[in-house]
């Protein structure tokens, strides 16, 4: 089949690999000139392990391409996908629809027969309704069912795994309730049928509802152990023991219970305050959804606390080395990353930073700049001379140190695990004043 993907964000391009993989013929499409001419050049403008190695495949099989011309992409294609983005709007914390409308439009002028218009982003309930509209406003002529169909088909790829995700996902969700839509959607995916993979075909609305609640949930999960780990601190619990026993109850599951620092990225800090939003304007609130986008705020907000306590109650003129700066390991991406808020409440505070990630320091110094940071090249190089070390993202770079060496290079042997990395007892042999998360 003909596929054409608008938008090479990360979900686009995820995407468009993967379907290419499946033997599809893909384009992907972005207004970005200078990205287009990476990605010719094989250059990926996200770090995502495997990405380029498919990408490189399927460009010299003849089935991936890219383009910044959207009128000759879409012509003949049996499927077009928009997958651009869908940022929290400032002010309110709506999503912003505006790249998703300006895309339909484009796609309607560009469409020479039957085709799905099918929505990849995250969208609010009602938006493919709002994209029908938009194509039959540019296009008059057009009968919905006969020229065009409209479809709802949410992602749920985790960066740093994605090309799994997609190629063996625990489901796959299509909203649509035209059959033309339904016979589409079948043959893209056939080649996941053979893997027996879920496929929960539905209505419009209830598919683009699946998508918020399912991140919302998982943001409660995360939330809810979080919370659990504080009340562990005070009564001297273990919370790896707490998830663990209440992760082997069938009905709660092991997934997303780990403490740490707060949620970040780019899906369940968006998600979850646009979940928020539509609720309010439906009149039908999400009370524990909005609980929990305060909790996590303030749980963000706290971290820099914590190291702060760890150095003895100040952070005037000290220097603080930070392992990890992106929101999960096996991504550069830093939207709505913990580090974000710890890093500055640290300066602000009066400290100095030395900051290490494996791939995310480029994107870290576009939000964070470089005023009293320095970005160094390996995690020991940020711990020279530091009076703390904080591991913020588990990355396998700081699983194992030589802690006989990061003993020696800190002036101080204060090291703040926000990611329990670490056994506490270990660390208090190396001689360590050791701070994690929930374990007394």
């Amino acid at each position: 089949m003909r596929v054409a993907m608008i938008g090479t964000g990360y979900v686009g391009l995820v995407s468009g690999a993967c379907f290419s993989d499946f033997g599809h013929d893909v384009v992907c499409v972005d207004k970005d000139a200078g990205k287009i001419e990476r990605l010719l050049n094989g250059v990926m403008p996200i770090y995502e392990p495997g990405l380029d190695t498919l990408v490189e495949k399927n460009v010299k099989a003849g089935r991936l391409s890219f383009t910044t011309d959207l009128k000759e992409a879409v012509p003949g294609c049996d499927a077009v996908f928009i997958a651009v983005g869908t940022p929290s709007r400032r002010g309110d914390g709506h999503a912003d629809l505006s790249y998703v409308y300006a895309a339909a439009e484009e796609i309607a002028h560009a469409i020479d027969g039957y085709t799905v218009v099918v929505t990849k982003s995250t969208v609010p309930v009602g938006t493919g309704t709002e994209v029908s509209e938009v194509i039959k406003k540019a296009r008059p002529d057009f009968v919905e069912g006969e020229h065009f169909s409209v479809a709802s088909n949410p992602e749920f790829l985790r960066e740093g795994a994605a090309i799994n995700d997609f190629k063996r996902p625990d489901r796959v969700v299509v909203g649509t309730e035209d059959e033309k839509a339904v016979h589409v959607m079948r043959e893209l995916y056939r080649p996941l049928f053979l893997n027996e993979t879920p496929i929960l075909f539905t209505s419009r609305s209830t598919s683009e509802l699946i998508k918020y609640a399912a991140n919302a949930f998982l943001a409660t999960k995360i939330t809810f152990i979080n919370e659990m780990a504080d009340l562990c601190e005070k009564v001297g619990a273990d919370v790896q023991q707490v998830a663990k026993g209440i992760g082997l109850d069938g009905r709660i599951g092991s997934k997303f219970l780990h403490a740490g620092p707060g949620y970040g990225g780019s899906c369940f800090p968006k998600d979850t305050l646009a979940l928020t939003k539509t609720a309010q304007d439906y009149g039908s609130p999400v009370r524990i959804v909005d609980a929990v986008v305060e909790a996590n705020d303030l749980r963000k907000k706290s971290m820099a606390g914590r190291v702060i306590e760890a150095m003895g109650g100040s952070a005037s003129g000290k220097t603080v080395a930070i392992l990890g700066l992106t929101f999960k390991p096996n991504t550069d991406d830093m939207r709505d990353s913990p580090a974000i808020d710890i890093v500055n409440m640290l300066k602000d505070a009066g400290a100095t930073i030395r900051a290490h990630d494996p791939e995310g320091m480029e994107e870290a110094e576009k939000l964070l700049g470089s005023e009293k940071i320095t970005y160094c090249e390996g995690p020991y190089e940020a711990m020279d001379g530091a009076d703390a070390a904080v591991i913020v993202t588990e990355w396998d770079a700081y699983r194992a140190l030589d802690l006989t060496r990061v003993k020696e290079l800190l002036s101080a042997p204060v090291l703040i695990d926000l990611r329990n990395v670490y056994r506490p007892e270990m660390m208090t042999e190396a001689g360590f004043r050791y701070r994690s998360i929930g374990r007394g």
